[in-house]
């Protein structure tokens, strides 16, 4: 006798969840350089009475990575260039800042007064390049008890340094997991920030769907999603953006496929953004 087909279900991939857990991990104590994230977030989970799993995600805010890795910047430091000078004259920033954003960068996209778009060193566009002061401590000198202005910059290679807490992780609990980092980015076409992954390991960050039938068999001509951005921005939902203190996120109940993509493959080549 024959079986009889199991129905579609639509929408169903390869990839996919009818249901997700998103926690934040609580008591993820003010990162400092150095410090080891592997043990952090493990520490975090047992708080939070969790173990991994093999297909669990676990995203972090890119402040916390950058700081594990010491990429700090101390304004009073920079020494501003004269095209620095000029253009922060133009957007009305700090020359300093401006110095710093000009060596985080390949080259400055858009600029108008408040607002200095570049593509960075790893590719990405963003306001910036990424670097903030929001969230980071000040900086106290010995003495006198100044306070100096620190920033935070990206991490050098976020790609790099998920895989290697994904390889931590992997020997410290046998969980095979993924890694995502996220940042708060805006978006061309759109108002408001939204997060975006900026470093991946073991997981397609971009989820190629051309070929997969639609729900009246018709194959998809035009369809990839950034799914770690998807998977990012939904950690951001329970991250918050202020003091919250929820930097890093366990995403439970994707079904995914171990991949060796990471989120270079989200950046568009330049001769495809209209943007630029």
């Amino acid at each position: 006798m024959d079986a009889t087909p199991a129905p579609k279900t639509p929408g169903a991939t390869a990839q996919s969840a009818e249901q997700l857990q998103i926690t934040a991990l609580p008591g993820i104590p003010l990162i400092s350089p150095g410090d080891d994230l592997s043990k952090i977030i493990r520490e975090g989970l047992e708080r939070a009475n969790l173990s991994l799993m093999d297909g669990d995600i676990l995203v972090l805010a890119q402040k916390i990575v950058s700081k594990a890795e010491g990429r700090y910047a101390e304004l009073d430091s920079i020494l501003p260039s004269a095209e620095a000078r000029e253009l922060a004259e133009e957007v009305d920033k700090d020359p300093r800042l401006v110095e710093l954003i000009l060596s985080e960068s390949k080259g400055v996209v858009r600029k108008r007064k408040g607002v200095l778009i570049v593509e960075h060193n790893l590719g990405l566009v963003m306001a910036n390049a990424g670097i903030d002061a929001s969230n980071v401590e000040p900086l106290e000198t010995d003495g006198a008890g100044e306070i100096k202005q620190q920033v935070l910059l990206l991490p050098v290679n976020p790609d790099k340094s998920c895989q290697a807490l994904q390889n931590s992780l992997r020997e410290k609990t046998g969980a095979n997991v993924a890694i995502i980092v996220n940042d708060s980015v805006g978006r061309a076409w759109r108002n408001g920030t939204v997060g975006m992954a900026i470093g991946t390991s073991g997981i397609d960050a971009l989820l190629d769907l051309n070929g997969k039938p639609d729900l009246f068999e018709r194959p998809l001509q035009a369809t990839q999603v950034g799914l770690a951005d998807e998977l990012a921005s939904a950690a951001s939902l329970v991250m918050g953006q202020a003091d919250e203190g929820r930097p890093v996120v366990l995403i439970r109940g994707y079904k995914m496929q171990f991949s060796s993509g990471n989120a270079q493959d989200l950046i568009r080549a330049e001769e495809q953004d209209l943007f630029r």
